[in-house]
Protein backbone atom coordinates (compact mmCIF):
# COMPACT_ATOMS: atom_id res chain seq x y z
CA UNK A 1 0.00 0.00 0.00
CA UNK A 2 0.99 3.46 -0.81
CA UNK A 3 0.79 5.85 1.80
CA UNK A 4 0.90 8.60 0.07
CA UNK A 5 -2.43 10.24 -1.59
CA UNK A 6 -2.31 11.12 -5.63
CA UNK A 7 -1.65 13.97 -7.26
CA UNK A 8 -5.87 14.19 -7.37
CA UNK A 9 -6.31 13.76 -4.36
CA UNK A 10 -3.83 16.42 -3.09
CA UNK A 11 -4.95 18.97 -5.38
CA UNK A 12 -8.81 18.33 -4.27
CA UNK A 13 -7.63 18.18 -0.61
CA UNK A 14 -6.23 22.02 -1.27
CA UNK A 15 -9.10 22.97 -2.92
CA UNK A 16 -11.69 21.64 -0.44
CA UNK A 17 -9.80 22.79 2.54
CA UNK A 18 -9.83 26.46 0.82
CA UNK A 19 -13.45 26.26 0.46
CA UNK A 20 -13.64 25.46 3.93
CA UNK A 21 -11.86 28.42 5.25
CA UNK A 22 -13.35 30.94 2.88
CA UNK A 23 -16.93 29.52 3.72
CA UNK A 24 -18.10 26.78 5.89
CA UNK A 25 -16.26 27.78 9.16
CA UNK A 26 -17.27 31.41 8.73
CA UNK A 27 -21.01 29.84 8.20
CA UNK A 28 -20.83 28.06 11.61
CA UNK A 29 -23.18 30.48 13.82
CA UNK A 30 -25.18 31.20 10.23
CA UNK A 31 -26.24 27.55 10.55
CA UNK A 32 -27.63 27.73 13.76
CA UNK A 33 -28.94 31.31 13.86
CA UNK A 34 -31.31 30.27 10.75
CA UNK A 35 -32.45 27.17 12.57
CA UNK A 36 -32.88 29.45 15.83
CA UNK A 37 -35.22 31.92 13.33
CA UNK A 38 -37.15 29.05 11.69
CA UNK A 39 -37.56 27.56 15.37
CA UNK A 40 -38.87 31.30 16.58
CA UNK A 41 -41.44 31.68 13.54
CA UNK A 42 -42.56 27.50 13.61
CA UNK A 43 -40.78 26.31 10.74
CA UNK A 44 -38.00 24.27 12.44
CA UNK A 45 -37.88 21.66 9.45
CA UNK A 46 -37.70 24.08 7.11
CA UNK A 47 -34.68 24.33 4.38
CA UNK A 48 -32.00 26.37 5.45
CA UNK A 49 -31.34 28.76 2.61
CA UNK A 50 -28.10 30.01 3.44
CA UNK A 51 -26.79 26.37 2.20
CA UNK A 52 -28.34 27.07 -1.40
CA UNK A 53 -25.56 30.29 -1.80
CA UNK A 54 -22.88 27.74 -0.89
CA UNK A 55 -23.95 24.68 -2.77
CA UNK A 56 -23.55 26.92 -5.69
CA UNK A 57 -20.10 27.76 -5.24
CA UNK A 58 -19.52 24.28 -4.66
CA UNK A 59 -20.59 23.30 -7.82
CA UNK A 60 -18.87 26.43 -8.93
CA UNK A 61 -15.62 25.20 -8.54
CA UNK A 62 -15.81 21.59 -9.52
CA UNK A 63 -16.53 20.31 -5.67
CA UNK A 64 -19.95 18.47 -5.96
CA UNK A 65 -20.39 15.17 -5.81
CA UNK A 66 -16.93 14.43 -5.06
CA UNK A 67 -17.68 10.83 -3.30
CA UNK A 68 -19.62 9.85 -7.02
CA UNK A 69 -17.18 6.82 -8.07
CA UNK A 70 -16.27 6.86 -12.04
CA UNK A 71 -18.53 3.34 -12.54
CA UNK A 72 -21.35 4.85 -10.50
CA UNK A 73 -21.20 8.09 -13.07
CA UNK A 74 -21.18 6.26 -15.87
CA UNK A 75 -24.20 4.04 -15.09
CA UNK A 76 -26.07 7.20 -14.02
CA UNK A 77 -24.78 9.26 -16.90
CA UNK A 78 -23.48 11.95 -15.18
CA UNK A 79 -20.14 13.42 -14.45
CA UNK A 80 -18.44 12.78 -11.15
CA UNK A 81 -15.07 12.92 -9.62
CA UNK A 82 -14.28 8.99 -10.20
CA UNK A 83 -12.58 8.84 -7.20
CA UNK A 84 -11.72 5.80 -5.48
CA UNK A 85 -12.63 4.42 -2.06
CA UNK A 86 -8.78 5.34 -1.15
CA UNK A 87 -8.70 9.16 -3.19
CA UNK A 88 -11.91 9.98 -1.42
CA UNK A 89 -11.57 9.19 2.45
CA UNK A 90 -9.30 12.10 2.84
CA UNK A 91 -11.75 14.42 1.53
CA UNK A 92 -14.71 13.07 3.58
CA UNK A 93 -11.74 13.65 6.76
CA UNK A 94 -12.11 17.48 5.83
CA UNK A 95 -16.12 17.69 5.44
CA UNK A 96 -16.53 16.21 8.53
CA UNK A 97 -14.48 18.69 10.37
CA UNK A 98 -18.38 20.34 10.25
CA UNK A 99 -21.55 18.65 10.86
CA UNK A 100 -23.41 20.07 8.00
CA UNK A 101 -21.00 20.78 5.65
CA UNK A 102 -20.85 17.51 3.36
CA UNK A 103 -24.31 18.25 2.16
CA UNK A 104 -22.52 21.89 0.46
CA UNK A 105 -21.09 19.65 -1.24
CA UNK A 106 -23.62 16.73 -2.12
CA UNK A 107 -22.11 14.24 -0.16
CA UNK A 108 -24.00 13.56 2.85
CA UNK A 109 -25.23 10.59 4.25
CA UNK A 110 -27.87 9.01 3.37
CA UNK A 111 -27.75 10.36 -0.08
CA UNK A 112 -24.74 9.32 -1.07
CA UNK A 113 -25.34 5.94 -0.52
CA UNK A 114 -29.03 6.21 -1.63
CA UNK A 115 -27.55 7.53 -4.63
CA UNK A 116 -24.98 4.89 -5.59
CA UNK A 117 -27.89 2.22 -4.68
CA UNK A 118 -30.12 3.49 -6.84
CA UNK A 119 -26.96 3.84 -9.58
CA UNK A 120 -26.37 0.07 -9.28
CA UNK A 121 -29.89 -1.23 -8.96
CA UNK A 122 -32.65 1.03 -10.11
CA UNK A 123 -33.85 1.08 -13.41
CA UNK A 124 -33.23 3.95 -16.11
CA UNK A 125 -36.58 4.90 -15.35
CA UNK A 126 -35.43 4.81 -11.24
CA UNK A 127 -32.70 6.76 -12.40
CA UNK A 128 -34.34 10.00 -14.60
CA UNK A 129 -37.11 10.18 -11.67
CA UNK A 130 -35.29 10.38 -8.20
CA UNK A 131 -30.99 9.74 -9.12
CA UNK A 132 -30.50 12.73 -11.15
CA UNK A 133 -32.49 15.10 -8.83
CA UNK A 134 -30.59 13.56 -6.22
CA UNK A 135 -27.17 14.09 -8.29
CA UNK A 136 -28.00 17.79 -8.89
CA UNK A 137 -28.92 18.10 -4.95
CA UNK A 138 -32.99 18.73 -6.24
CA UNK A 139 -34.15 16.24 -3.08
CA UNK A 140 -33.32 14.49 -1.04
CA UNK A 141 -33.73 10.60 0.75
CA UNK A 142 -33.72 8.08 3.40
CA UNK A 143 -33.40 4.97 4.22
CA UNK A 144 -35.84 3.35 5.74
CA UNK A 145 -34.66 0.38 7.62
CA UNK A 146 -34.51 0.08 11.52
CA UNK A 147 -37.55 -1.00 13.45
CA UNK A 148 -39.04 -0.24 17.30
CA UNK A 149 -40.38 -3.81 18.04
CA UNK A 150 -37.00 -5.94 16.63
CA UNK A 151 -33.77 -5.62 17.29
CA UNK A 152 -32.52 -4.34 14.16
CA UNK A 153 -28.75 -5.20 14.59
CA UNK A 154 -30.00 -8.58 13.21
CA UNK A 155 -31.72 -7.30 10.35
CA UNK A 156 -33.21 -10.50 9.43
CA UNK A 157 -35.52 -9.82 12.05
CA UNK A 158 -36.84 -6.50 9.97
CA UNK A 159 -40.90 -7.31 9.81
CA UNK A 160 -42.16 -4.76 7.43
CA UNK A 161 -44.09 -6.61 5.17
CA UNK A 162 -43.68 -6.15 1.51
CA UNK A 163 -46.37 -7.91 -0.66
CA UNK A 164 -46.96 -8.40 -4.72
CA UNK A 165 -50.85 -7.71 -5.57
CA UNK A 166 -50.78 -7.35 -8.91
CA UNK A 167 -49.06 -4.66 -10.36
CA UNK A 168 -48.37 -3.01 -7.26
CA UNK A 169 -46.55 -3.85 -3.50
CA UNK A 170 -48.24 -2.93 -0.31
CA UNK A 171 -46.25 -1.94 2.13
CA UNK A 172 -47.48 -2.45 5.58
CA UNK A 173 -44.54 -1.42 8.55
CA UNK A 174 -43.63 0.37 11.40
CA UNK A 175 -39.91 2.40 11.20
CA UNK A 176 -37.76 4.38 13.07
CA UNK A 177 -34.32 6.10 13.21
CA UNK A 178 -35.13 7.17 9.56
CA UNK A 179 -32.49 9.82 8.97
CA UNK A 180 -33.33 12.77 6.67
CA UNK A 181 -36.82 11.83 6.71
CA UNK A 182 -37.24 15.09 8.53
CA UNK A 183 -36.55 17.26 5.41
CA UNK A 184 -38.93 18.94 3.68
CA UNK A 185 -36.89 17.78 0.50
CA UNK A 186 -36.90 14.12 1.52
CA UNK A 187 -38.74 12.64 -1.73
CA UNK A 188 -37.60 9.00 -1.95
CA UNK A 189 -37.47 6.41 0.75
CA UNK A 190 -35.02 3.18 0.35
CA UNK A 191 -37.28 0.87 1.96
CA UNK A 192 -36.52 -2.39 3.53
CA UNK A 193 -38.79 -5.08 4.43
CA UNK A 194 -39.85 -8.93 4.21
CA UNK A 195 -41.43 -9.97 0.73
CA UNK A 196 -41.35 -13.94 1.67
CA UNK A 197 -41.52 -15.00 5.45
CA UNK A 198 -41.04 -18.48 3.93
CA UNK A 199 -37.88 -18.08 1.95
CA UNK A 200 -34.11 -19.13 3.02
CA UNK A 201 -33.03 -16.66 6.13
CA UNK A 202 -31.07 -14.14 3.77
CA UNK A 203 -33.59 -14.62 0.63
CA UNK A 204 -36.78 -12.85 2.72
CA UNK A 205 -35.97 -9.21 2.64
CA UNK A 206 -36.21 -7.10 -0.33
CA UNK A 207 -36.02 -3.20 -1.24
CA UNK A 208 -38.24 -0.98 -2.51
CA UNK A 209 -38.24 2.40 -3.68
CA UNK A 210 -41.39 4.63 -2.05
CA UNK A 211 -42.37 8.60 -2.98
CA UNK A 212 -42.49 10.26 0.48
CA UNK A 213 -46.10 11.62 -0.84
CA UNK A 214 -47.31 8.42 -1.62
CA UNK A 215 -50.49 7.67 0.75
CA UNK A 216 -49.82 6.04 3.65
CA UNK A 217 -46.72 7.30 4.14
CA UNK A 218 -47.00 8.41 8.04
CA UNK A 219 -44.03 10.64 9.70
CA UNK A 220 -44.99 10.41 13.23
CA UNK A 221 -42.33 12.56 15.51
CA UNK A 222 -38.60 13.51 15.38
CA UNK A 223 -36.44 11.60 17.60
CA UNK A 224 -33.85 13.53 19.77
CA UNK A 225 -30.36 12.78 20.21
CA UNK A 226 -29.45 13.03 23.38
CA UNK A 227 -31.49 16.53 23.32
CA UNK A 228 -30.90 17.05 19.32
CA UNK A 229 -33.49 16.74 17.33
CA UNK A 230 -31.27 17.63 14.63
CA UNK A 231 -33.78 19.69 12.63
CA UNK A 232 -34.28 19.88 9.65
CA UNK A 233 -32.73 16.52 8.29
CA UNK A 234 -34.01 14.43 11.47
CA UNK A 235 -34.02 11.32 12.26
CA UNK A 236 -37.62 10.42 12.24
CA UNK A 237 -40.55 7.93 13.61
CA UNK A 238 -43.15 6.20 11.16
CA UNK A 239 -45.29 4.59 9.23
CA UNK A 240 -46.20 2.87 6.20
CA UNK A 241 -50.19 2.15 6.69
CA UNK A 242 -50.92 0.21 2.88
CA UNK A 243 -48.60 2.13 0.81
CA UNK A 244 -49.21 1.15 -2.98
CA UNK A 245 -46.41 1.75 -5.14
CA UNK A 246 -45.95 0.09 -8.99
CA UNK A 247 -44.11 -3.21 -9.07
CA UNK A 248 -40.97 -1.23 -10.96
CA UNK A 249 -40.41 -0.05 -7.63
CA UNK A 250 -38.47 -2.90 -6.40
CA UNK A 251 -34.91 -2.76 -6.34
CA UNK A 252 -32.66 -5.55 -8.24
CA UNK A 253 -35.83 -8.41 -7.46
CA UNK A 254 -37.28 -10.09 -4.70
CA UNK A 255 -35.39 -11.45 -1.71
CA UNK A 256 -32.11 -9.54 -3.15
CA UNK A 257 -32.62 -7.20 -0.18
CA UNK A 258 -29.31 -8.39 1.63
CA UNK A 259 -27.29 -8.45 -1.09
CA UNK A 260 -28.41 -4.68 -2.08
CA UNK A 261 -27.35 -3.58 1.51
CA UNK A 262 -23.97 -5.39 1.19
CA UNK A 263 -22.68 -3.10 -1.55
CA UNK A 264 -24.19 -0.01 -0.44
CA UNK A 265 -22.67 0.05 3.38
CA UNK A 266 -19.31 -0.18 2.92
CA UNK A 267 -18.85 2.60 1.41
CA UNK A 268 -20.80 3.98 3.47
CA UNK A 269 -18.77 3.19 6.37
CA UNK A 270 -15.95 4.20 5.13
CA UNK A 271 -17.16 7.61 4.47
CA UNK A 272 -18.68 7.45 8.25
CA UNK A 273 -15.68 6.65 9.76
CA UNK A 274 -13.40 9.48 7.82
CA UNK A 275 -16.49 12.23 8.65
CA UNK A 276 -15.73 10.68 12.21
CA UNK A 277 -11.78 11.31 12.21
CA UNK A 278 -12.46 15.01 10.80
CA UNK A 279 -14.38 15.72 13.63
CA UNK A 280 -11.87 14.23 16.02
CA UNK A 281 -9.03 16.15 14.78
CA UNK A 282 -11.30 18.76 15.00
CA UNK A 283 -11.67 18.17 18.66
CA UNK A 284 -7.94 17.65 18.96
CA UNK A 285 -7.65 20.88 17.34
CA UNK A 286 -9.74 22.91 19.74
CA UNK A 287 -8.50 21.20 22.90
CA UNK A 288 -4.87 22.20 22.37
CA UNK A 289 -5.90 26.20 21.98
CA UNK A 290 -8.21 26.11 24.57
CA UNK A 291 -5.67 24.22 26.95
CA UNK A 292 -3.10 26.40 25.87
CA UNK A 293 -5.00 29.65 26.50
CA UNK A 294 -6.74 28.55 29.83
CA UNK A 295 -5.01 29.13 33.34
CA UNK A 296 -6.02 27.04 36.14
CA UNK A 297 -4.22 26.55 39.43
CA UNK A 298 -1.49 28.57 38.32
CA UNK A 299 -0.24 26.92 35.47
CA UNK A 300 -2.08 26.31 31.90
CA UNK A 301 -4.24 23.43 31.26
CA UNK A 302 -1.66 22.91 28.31
CA UNK A 303 1.29 22.46 31.58
CA UNK A 304 -1.37 20.20 33.56
CA UNK A 305 0.09 16.29 33.15
CA UNK A 306 -3.22 14.49 32.80
CA UNK A 307 -4.01 17.10 29.60
CA UNK A 308 -0.85 16.40 28.23
CA UNK A 309 -1.19 12.69 28.36
CA UNK A 310 -4.69 13.04 26.90
CA UNK A 311 -3.21 15.14 23.93
CA UNK A 312 -0.74 12.41 23.27
CA UNK A 313 -3.44 9.59 23.54
CA UNK A 314 -5.30 11.54 20.85
CA UNK A 315 -2.84 12.03 18.42
CA UNK A 316 -1.97 8.26 18.47
CA UNK A 317 -5.33 7.02 18.13
CA UNK A 318 -6.81 9.33 15.87
CA UNK A 319 -3.79 8.64 13.33
CA UNK A 320 -4.02 5.22 14.03
CA UNK A 321 -7.34 5.02 12.63
CA UNK A 322 -7.02 7.09 9.99
CA UNK A 323 -4.32 4.66 8.76
CA UNK A 324 -6.70 1.54 9.30
CA UNK A 325 -9.63 3.18 7.45
CA UNK A 326 -7.33 3.79 4.53
CA UNK A 327 -6.00 0.52 4.59
CA UNK A 328 -9.85 -0.85 4.49
CA UNK A 329 -10.58 1.91 1.62
CA UNK A 330 -7.66 0.82 -0.04
CA UNK A 331 -8.43 -3.04 -0.13
CA UNK A 332 -12.13 -1.99 -1.16
CA UNK A 333 -10.64 -0.99 -4.16
CA UNK A 334 -8.39 -3.36 -5.06
CA UNK A 335 -9.79 -6.85 -3.90
CA UNK A 336 -13.45 -5.78 -3.37
CA UNK A 337 -15.69 -5.53 -0.20
CA UNK A 338 -16.11 -8.89 0.49
CA UNK A 339 -12.29 -9.39 1.10
CA UNK A 340 -12.07 -6.30 2.77
CA UNK A 341 -14.75 -7.00 5.31
CA UNK A 342 -12.64 -7.58 8.59
CA UNK A 343 -10.95 -4.52 7.72
CA UNK A 344 -14.47 -2.66 7.60
CA UNK A 345 -16.08 -3.78 10.39
CA UNK A 346 -12.49 -2.98 12.44
CA UNK A 347 -12.76 1.07 11.29
CA UNK A 348 -16.76 0.65 12.51
CA UNK A 349 -15.58 -0.44 15.49
CA UNK A 350 -12.52 1.78 15.90
CA UNK A 351 -13.55 5.43 14.64
CA UNK A 352 -16.53 6.06 16.62
CA UNK A 353 -15.06 4.93 19.93
CA UNK A 354 -11.98 6.94 19.04
CA UNK A 355 -13.89 9.87 17.79
CA UNK A 356 -16.43 9.91 21.73
CA UNK A 357 -13.15 9.78 23.45
CA UNK A 358 -11.20 12.45 22.12
CA UNK A 359 -14.28 14.58 22.06
CA UNK A 360 -15.12 13.82 25.19
CA UNK A 361 -11.24 14.64 26.47
CA UNK A 362 -12.09 18.33 24.47
CA UNK A 363 -15.22 18.90 26.23
CA UNK A 364 -13.45 18.31 29.80
CA UNK A 365 -10.80 20.83 28.54
CA UNK A 366 -13.66 23.87 27.11
CA UNK A 367 -15.06 23.01 31.07
CA UNK A 368 -19.00 24.57 31.09
CA UNK A 369 -18.58 25.65 27.53
CA UNK A 370 -17.87 22.74 25.80
CA UNK A 371 -21.37 21.43 26.90
CA UNK A 372 -22.93 24.70 24.89
CA UNK A 373 -23.42 26.21 21.82
CA UNK A 374 -20.41 28.28 22.05
CA UNK A 375 -18.68 25.26 20.68
CA UNK A 376 -19.36 22.49 18.25
CA UNK A 377 -18.46 19.49 20.94
CA UNK A 378 -21.32 18.52 22.00
CA UNK A 379 -23.00 18.47 19.32
CA UNK A 380 -20.57 16.33 17.75
CA UNK A 381 -20.37 14.46 20.81
CA UNK A 382 -23.81 13.38 20.59
CA UNK A 383 -23.55 12.89 16.59
CA UNK A 384 -20.25 10.45 16.84
CA UNK A 385 -22.20 8.76 19.94
CA UNK A 386 -24.92 7.15 17.80
CA UNK A 387 -22.62 6.17 14.96
CA UNK A 388 -21.41 3.50 17.57
CA UNK A 389 -25.10 2.25 16.24
CA UNK A 390 -25.40 3.43 13.21
CA UNK A 391 -24.19 0.81 10.58
CA UNK A 392 -24.31 -1.94 13.08
CA UNK A 393 -23.52 -1.82 17.09
CA UNK A 394 -19.92 -1.78 18.11
CA UNK A 395 -21.23 -5.76 19.70
CA UNK A 396 -21.95 -7.04 15.73
CA UNK A 397 -19.21 -5.91 14.43
CA UNK A 398 -16.63 -7.41 17.23
CA UNK A 399 -18.16 -10.99 16.94
CA UNK A 400 -17.70 -11.29 13.16
CA UNK A 401 -13.88 -9.28 13.30
CA UNK A 402 -13.77 -12.64 16.25
CA UNK A 403 -15.11 -15.51 14.19
CA UNK A 404 -13.41 -14.75 11.13
CA UNK A 405 -10.24 -14.60 13.12
CA UNK A 406 -10.87 -17.72 14.94
CA UNK A 407 -12.08 -18.86 11.39
CA UNK A 408 -8.31 -19.01 10.41
CA UNK A 409 -7.44 -21.81 13.24
CA UNK A 410 -11.13 -23.78 12.57
CA UNK A 411 -13.93 -23.83 10.93
CA UNK A 412 -15.55 -21.58 13.05
CA UNK A 413 -16.75 -18.13 11.55
CA UNK A 414 -15.50 -19.11 7.66
CA UNK A 415 -19.11 -18.31 6.45
CA UNK A 416 -19.56 -15.01 8.25
CA UNK A 417 -21.75 -12.70 6.85
CA UNK A 418 -20.67 -8.45 6.81
CA UNK A 419 -23.26 -7.75 9.29
CA UNK A 420 -25.86 -5.88 7.75
CA UNK A 421 -27.74 -3.76 10.12
CA UNK A 422 -29.04 0.11 10.66
CA UNK A 423 -26.86 2.70 8.56
CA UNK A 424 -27.55 5.95 7.69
Amino acid sequence: MDFDYSPKTKELQARLQRFMDEYIYPNEATYWSELEANTQAGKRWSHLHFLDALKDKAKEQGLWNLFLPKDTAEIAGVDGAGLTNQEYAPLAEIMGRVGWASEVFNCAAPDTGNMETIARYGTKEHHERWLKPLLNGDIRSAFAMTEPEVASSDATNICTRIERQGDEYIINGHKWWISGAGDPRCAVYITMGKSDPEAPKHSQQSMVLVAADTPGVRVVRPLSVMGYDDAPHGHMEMYFENVRVPASNILLGEGRGFEIAQGRLGPGRIHHCMRLIGKAERALELMCKRASSRVAFGKTIAQQTVTQERIAEARCRIDMARLLTLKAAWMMDTVGNKVARTEIAMIKVVAPKLACDVIDWAIQVHGGGGMSQDFPLAFDYAHARTLRFADGPDEVHRNAIAKWELGKYGTYGKNADVPITRGS
